[in-house]
C-alpha cells in the first residue's frame, strides 16, 4: 500500500540496484521518485526514451529522469547507490545539496570518510540484499527478499520506509564496521566469480586459494588499523583453515546464476583491492600486501598479454 506521507526522493546511479529501489519506492511506496544518471550514458538515454523505468514483466515506474542532482530541492532522501570510488564525483554536489537526509548503499572501507563529506546528522549507510538485472533494451528484471533476504540499513527510518515499499530491511547497529568488514568478502567473492567467467566455469583452486589468503590477509590489515572483526561470523572465518575459505570460493563460482550476477562487479573488485593496499602502510601489524594484491582478478585484456 502506497504511503501515506509520500516522500521526495532521489536515486543517485540508477543501475540493477538503483533500478530497483526506484521501482520499488514509486510504485509500492508511493513517494515521489527522481532518478539520477550520469550525463551522455547509453542509461540515461533509455530512461528518457523509455520516459520512466520497464521491467519486463511489462510495467513501467514513472520517474523524474535528471542526468545531474539539483543542488537546491530539498530532498526528505537521496540514494546514492554508485560505487564507493565513483562517489568521489558526486560528493561536492551532495555537501553543496539541500537534501536532508543522504544514504550510501555501496561497499566501502572508508565509510567515516563519505559521512565527514555530506555532514554525520544527515548520512546513513546500508548494504543492498537483493538479485537485479538490466537486460540491454534496459528492461529491469528483480528478486526482491529471495532466501529471506534483507537490506541492511543503520538507521530505523530507513528501515521502515524500505520495508514498506516492499524492500525487506534490516537494522544493522554497527553498519561502518559491518561495511569495512564486509569487503574482503565482496572483493572474494567477485574476484573468484571474474575468474569463473573467464574460465567459463568455475575458479581453478589455484584461484581460489590465491583470494582466500588475500581474505585472510585483509582480515589482518583489519585489525592491524584498530578494528574488530565484526560481526562474530567474520572473526571465525578469519581463524578458519585457507583451504576451507578457498573451498567455498570455487564451488560457489560453480554456480552459474551466482558466478555471472557478481562477476559484473569487476571494476568494484580491483577499485576495493586498491583501497585496501593503500591502507596497509597505516597498520599496526604488518601487512603482507603481495596476498591482498593477488586478489584483484585479472582482466580477458591481461590474461592475453600474459599468455
Amino acid at each position: 500500500m502506497p504511503s501515506s506521507t509520500p516522500l521526495h526522493i532521489a536515486v543517485l546511479g540508477v543501475g540493477n540496484i538503483g533500478s530497483s529501489f526506484a521501482v520499488q519506492l514509486a510504485q509500492t511506496g508511493g513517494h515521489d521518485v527522481t532518478v539520477i544518471a550520469r550525463p551522455g550514458s547509453a542509461r540515461l538515454q533509455q530512461l528518457l526514451r523509455d520516459k520512466g523505468i520497464l521491467t519486463t514483466d511489462g510495467k513501467r515506474a514513472d520517474v523524474r529522469v535528471l542526468d545531474r542532482l539539483d543542488e537546491e530541492t530539498p530532498y526528505d532522501l537521496v540514494i546514492v547507490t554508485v560505487l564507493a570510488h565513483q562517489a568521489d564525483s558526486v560528493l561536492a554536489a551532495l555537501q553543496r545539496s539541500a537534501a536532508k537526509a543522504v544514504l550510501f548503499m555501496c561497499n566501502t572501507f572508508d565509510p567515516e570518510r563519505l559521512r565527514d563529506r555530506v555532514g554525520a546528522d544527515r548520512c546513513a549507510f546500508g548494504m543492498p540484499f537483493i538479485q537485479a538485472f538490466l537486460r540491454e533494451d534496459g528492461k529491469l528484471t528483480a528478486r526482491i527478499g529471495a532466501g529471506g533476504q534483507k537490506t541492511k540499513l543503520s538507521d530505523q527510518r530507513w528501515v521502515d520506509l524500505f520495508s514498506a515499499a516492499g524492500l525487506p530491511a534490516m537494522i544493522e547497529p554497527n553498519m561502518l564496521l559491518w561495511l569495512r568488514c564486509h569487503v574482503p568478502l565482496c572483493i572474494a567473492f567477485e574476484s573468484a566469480a571474474v575468474a569463473g567467467v573467464r574460465r567459463g566455469g568455475g575458479a581453478s583452486w589455484g584461484e581460489a586459494m590465491a583470494i582466500a589468503r588475500g581474505v585472510r590477509e585483509s582480515f589482518h590489515l583489519i585489525k592491524g588499523l584498530g578494528f574488530a572483526l565484526y560481526p562474530a561470523g567474520k572473526a571465525r572465518l578469519s581463524k578458519c583453515p585457507t583451504w576451507l575459505v578457498a573451498g567455498l570460493l570455487w564451488l560457489v563460482t560453480r554456480v552459474t546464476s551466482f558466478r555471472d550476477l557478481l562477476a559484473l562487479g569487476l571494476d568494484e573488485c580491483r577499485a576495493l583491492v586498491d583501497v585496501l593496499v593503500a591502507a596497509a602502510p597505516q597498520a599496526t601489524l604488518p601487512v603482507t600486501v603481495p596476498k591482498i594484491e593477488a586478489m584483484k582478478p585479472v582482466t580477458r585484456a591481461a590474461a592475453g598479454t600474459a599468455r
